[in-house]
């Protein structure tokens, strides 16, 4: 596995055209507090899916 130089502008490359959401999604499914709301959400789900109060919760929505 290669070294990852958080202080090096080179390991940053990658995100130069990266979108702010994509950015944001992956800091979001990193965060544990998430990963154990969203799993919770999906095991009482009875069509798989999670709610509007999930979606606020975590800002998956927004207002037009």
């Amino acid at each position: 596995m290669p070294e990852f130089d958080w202080r090096s502008p080179e390991s940053f490359k990658s995100l130069e055209n990266a979108e702010i959401t994509e950015i944001a999604w992956v800091g979001l499914r990193m965060n544990v507090d998430y990963q154990r709301d969203y799993d919770a959400i999906i095991a009482n789900s009875s069509d798989g899916g999670v709610t509007e109060e999930f979606r606020r919760r975590w800002g998956l929505c927004f207002r037009p």
